[in-house]
């Protein structure tokens, strides 16, 4: 068996990880020493009792590598070990790097610029539109946007790269043939297009709850710096900020209503040190020393896409949505409009699919990028 064979096996085992068989590999010399050695060889080691050393050995007959490959193959996706060229750079500094990741699409070099978009599933319009507009914003000049493909901030996170024609890397909490939540399967189809979806979990392995912390220090580890959106006091982008401190990572958060639930869990991490992100321009101040120049590109601004055109007033209303979701009346006074007026030209912008009534008489922004 060779080495690269020997972490993908080892990858699939149960009850064995990577931090283990580093320590191993420490210990017997090399992964391939790991393979041959026999129970009391293992039963000796360090950190490894009967137990688990039997079931290293029950586990190393049953389990075939090779079979494993085939079947990702079949899945259309691939398999990537430490041992390869591919294997994202910055995985390799993180403490327990994974073993294997099961990949659909590309990893490049340039996503090595990349920023985290994470928050609650549970997530309120204003959450959804600020991840959308930073993941797009991100997108735009260069930077590589890595989420968990979760509902909520996650989605709008992945919507808004793609939106920008940007990359975008998904870290899923399951295995890649058991892809959750099952409604944002198109939404990966467009994310291998456009990026990666991947996976460290051998395939058939469900998501559940001991899956999706063990897949946030991967989500913290492709990236420069973690931005939390919206995030109540128990939500796993916590946990996600939480992996980026320990690894060096910089973290972000978005402040939001204060009597908002969703918003509690980024003000708790701003009181503690986070930096705050008004915008976009938070962030890339952070690495401007670190993203060469040329990467810095003009972000886009109210006049990138020729194929909507506003008039002057159309204008005045985008540019007034642009902080947050307005009720009509509060618009009207903004904009210093009849709220007949207002209205009318509502309308116009909903049906060239820039603004979108919600409950209420509230009005959201969709598209930002507009002339």
């Amino acid at each position: 068996m060779t080495a690269r064979e020997a972490y993908i096996l080892f990858n699939m085992m149960e009850g064995i990880g990577p931090v283990r068989i580093r320590s191993l590999i420490e210990q017997l010399g090399s992964i391939e020493a790991i393979v041959e050695a026999d129970e009391t060889a293992l039963r000796s080691a360090r950190a490894v009792g009967p137990e688990l050393a039997a079931s290293i050995i029950r586990q190393r007959d049953a389990l075939d590598p090779a079979a494993e490959e085939e079947r990702a193959d079949r899945l259309n996706a691939r398999l990537i070990t430490p041992l390869d060229a591919e294997y994202p750079e910055p995985l390799r500094t993180i403490y327990a790097p994974p073993l294997a990741l099961y990949v659909k699409g590309t990893l490049v070099a340039k996503d090595r610029h990349a920023i985290a978009l994470v928050g609650s599933r549970r997530t309120t319009h204003y959450g959804r539109s600020v991840a959308d507009r930073l993941a797009y914003q991100l997108g735009c000049v260069g930077y590589t946007v890595v989420s968990g493909l979760a509902r909520g901030i996650d989605t709008a996170a992945h919507q808004g790269a793609l939106k920008s024609s940007g990359r975008t890397l998904a870290v899923l909490g399951g295995a890649l043939d058991k892809l959750y939540p099952s409604e944002n399967r198109p939404l990966a189809e467009a994310i291998e297009k456009q990026g990666a979806v991947l996976s460290e979990f051998p395939l058939g392995r469900e998501p559940d709850r001991t899956t999706f912390p063990m897949r946030n220090r991967i989500v913290s580890g492709l990236s420069m710096g973690v931005v939390v959106v919206e995030a109540n006091y128990k939500s796993g982008a916590l946990h996600t900020a939480d992996d980026a401190l320990e690894q060096g990572r910089t973290v972000f958060a978005v402040p939001g209503r204060v009597d908002s639930p969703p918003s509690r869990g980024a003000h708790q991490l701003i009181k503690n040190g986070a930096r705050l992100v008004e915008d976009v321009d938070d962030i890339l101040k952070e690495f401007e020393f670190l993203v060469p120049s040329d990467k810095q590109q003009a972000q886009p601004h109210l006049t990138t896409r020729p194929e909507v055109q506003l008039s002057a007033e159309e204008q005045k209303i985008v540019k007034a949505l642009w902080p947050g979701e307005q009720d009509v009346d509060a618009l009207a006074r903004a904009v210093d409009l009849p709220s007949a007026r207002i209205s009318a030209l509502l309308i116009g912008l909903e049906m060239k699919k820039v603004v979108r009534m919600l409950p209420g008489r509230m009005v959201e922004l969709i598209v930002r990028d507009t002339q």
